[in-house]
């Protein structure tokens, strides 16, 4: 921040004065309670059984509180506190709330995947706001989907939305024989687990691991899909300026949640609603974020989701673009060595952007936010406090954070973070080593007589949005532990599944159209040489295409585990990685009514 600067997270800060074009009995709420007929006193009767004040419903506008905490969900441990803050700023302003809970969707604790149930999320977020007597809803998320999925869900519905992001964990540090290392959740909980395959770990030192590396509520500390997400629906323009890089235990976390409850009112009275922020050129600033931040792979799949809900045209092929024109420049693990407390102190997202900002025709500045005032405004004296944090233009962190590969193996695409990825192996080819299941990989993974060595090529299929079903964050495949002995600690791994934003490797993901509707990666058989060629955006299998139609027309689809619930819904209905997986009837931005009320 600026030496003098107001506080970037107070609202007052980053209000202007939008006009009001919404009047009191203009607001949605007002169909419920508004007028002398039995239904609408029905309606204030019950207000009036919960402690409601009859003025409350009639005379101010009523915010929903889209709260997506559990017990089972640590990332969120700590927004009911914040609910509470929330309702306070709702108050002051003049608007009254209510905190309806949704899905909590914790990464850790969910399975198979909460890629499962991202959608379910933003279906239940767009029915509880349709249904209910609200006019504005403040999102309070971080965990993985829980981003995506209330956006989409809001994004959806339409009425005045701001998102309140949960905020990363404390940073940790271990100390061994004097030697204090950097300790992120996720990157190094991979990082520690091979080192204790190989046995250079003890079982004393893996306990005390456990116990500490995680040792705040928050999101993970390191730029997984959690921060990446966050920062995305910031650059959006959904977020107060500079919200997604709080860490959830600092007292500006508090006081940023009041400031949300506050400005949400003043978004009702300007009808300032999503479709008035989510612009393609506002996604292409999103984008243009992703890549300096070296973020999550999964945000490829969440923001084509929010585009396409928001009825923007977006593709693998722009984010490419972006991948190959925008540095990294956020020294965060897993393509960096810092944290997201370093991030917040360095100068934050904001920060981050104004250096994006001089890069000649990047970011659109004169896209509206929810602050009612332009990306411009909110990122005016924003500095970089700390160099070594947020990397100037000329000495970033690496060169690309995303590449999408094309082939006769991903006709549809496939991704891959270069900046994570070990450079000797960005061109390779190899022996292909075929799983068919998670269950007969991991098997195999701890088999001291795998055939297989540091230059074979691991191949997971059945993994995607049909196949695991859910596209599961199983991309990262373990290196044999064999090889882990011998002192491999990368290879080239391909599979139709997503893996988690704080991992790390040369793995292909997102391989389109997955498997388990036909796609290549069916096709492919242990001993085939498989090509990658990073700089070419190539992945090819190495077969004739006599060989390849052939295969095809003797593959046969998986058999059907499923045969009611929603979990055959959602692979009835679920598009492939390249669209975003959502469901095919969700997509775009035609009208839905509102409710009958009688």
């Amino acid at each position: 921040m600026a030496p003098g600067r107001s506080n970037p997270y107070d609202v007052t800060a980053n209000m202007t004065n939008l006009p009001h074009v919404k009047t009191l009995d203009q607001l949605r709420s007002r169909r419920w309670f508004a007028g002398n007929g039995m239904r609408q006193f029905a309606h204030r009767q019950r207000a009036n059984q919960m402690g409601v004040r009859r003025e409350d419903v009639l005379d101010r506008p009523l915010v929903a509180i889209i709260n997506t905490w559990s017990e089972l969900s640590p990332c969120h441990a700590h927004l009911r506190d914040r609910a509470e803050s929330v309702k306070r700023g709702v108050l002051m302003a003049g608007g009254f709330p209510f905190e309806l809970p949704a899905l909590s969707l914790g990464e850790v604790m969910v399975k198979p995947t909460t890629m499962l149930y991202r959608n379910m999320l933003a279906m239940e977020v767009e029915e509880l706001l349709r249904s209910h007597p609200v006019d504005g809803v403040v999102l309070m998320g971080g965990c993985d989907k829980t981003t995506p999925g209330t956006v989409m869900g809001a994004t959806s519905m339409g009425i005045p939305a701001l998102f309140l992001p949960a905020g990363p964990m404390l940073n940790d540090r271990y100390v061994k024989d004097g030697v204090t290392r950097t300790v992120g959740a996720g990157t190094h909980t991979r990082v520690f687990w091979d080192e204790y395959q190989a046995g250079r770990v003890s079982e004393e030192e893996w306990v005390t691991l456990e116990s500490r590396m995680t040792r705040s509520p928050g999101t993970c500390n390191t730029m997984g899909t959690a921060s990446t997400m966050t920062s995305i629906v910031e650059a959006l323009g959904l977020t107060l300026t500079g919200a997604s890089s709080i860490p959830a235990m600092d007292s500006a976390h508090t006081r940023m949640a009041t400031s949300c409850g506050e400005r949400i009112v003043g978004m009702i009275w300007e009808d300032l609603v999503p479709s008035r922020v989510l612009t393609r050129q506002s996604f292409l600033n999103a984008a243009a974020v992703q890549m300096a931040l070296g973020g999550s792979t999964n945000a490829v799949v969440h923001i084509i989701a929010m585009a396409r809900r928001a009825g923007v045209p977006l593709t693998l092929d722009d984010l490419d673009a972006m991948g190959r024109r925008v540095p990294v420049l956020a020294n965060l693990f897993p393509s960096g060595d810092r944290l997201m407390e370093d991030f917040y102190y360095a100068g934050g997202l904001p920060a981050l952007m104004a250096q994006l900002a001089q890069m000649p025709d990047l970011l659109s500045l004169d896209e509206l936010t929810v602050t009612g005032r332009t990306l411009g405004e909110n990122l005016a004296g924003s500095v970089v406090a700390d160099p070594e944090v947020i990397r100037p233009l000329g000495n970033p962190v690496s060169m690309n954070a995303l590449a999408v590969l094309r082939g006769n193996l991903a006709p549809e695409g496939a991704v891959m973070k270069p900046s994570a990825a070990s450079p000797n192996l960005l061109k390779h080819r190899g022996r292909a080593l075929v799983f068919d299941s998670q269950a007969a990989m991991q098997a195999a993974m701890i088999d001291l007589q795998l055939d297989c060595d540091e230059n074979t090529v691991l191949v997971l299929r059945n993994a995607g949005p049909v196949g695991a079903p859910g596209m599961p964050e199983w991309g990262n495949l373990p290196i044999p532990k064999k090889l882990l002995q011998q002192g491999v600690r990368d290879m080239v791994r391909l599979s139709d599944a997503r893996m988690s934003g704080t991992h790390y490797g040369s793995c292909v993901l997102h391989i389109s159209p997955e498997s388990a509707v036909g796609g290549p990666l069916a096709l492919v058989r242990t001993g085939d040489q498989i090509e990658l060629d990073v700089p070419a955006r190539r992945l090819t299998l190495c077969i004739s295409d006599e060989e390849l139609a052939a295969r095809r027309a003797a593959w046969q689809p998986p058999v059907e585990r499923y045969a009611r619930g929603f979990t055959r819904l959602y692979k009835d209905h679920v598009t492939q990685a390249h669209e975003g997986c959502d469901f095919d009837f969700l997509e775009g931005t035609k009208p839905t009514p509102e409710p009958d009320i009688y």
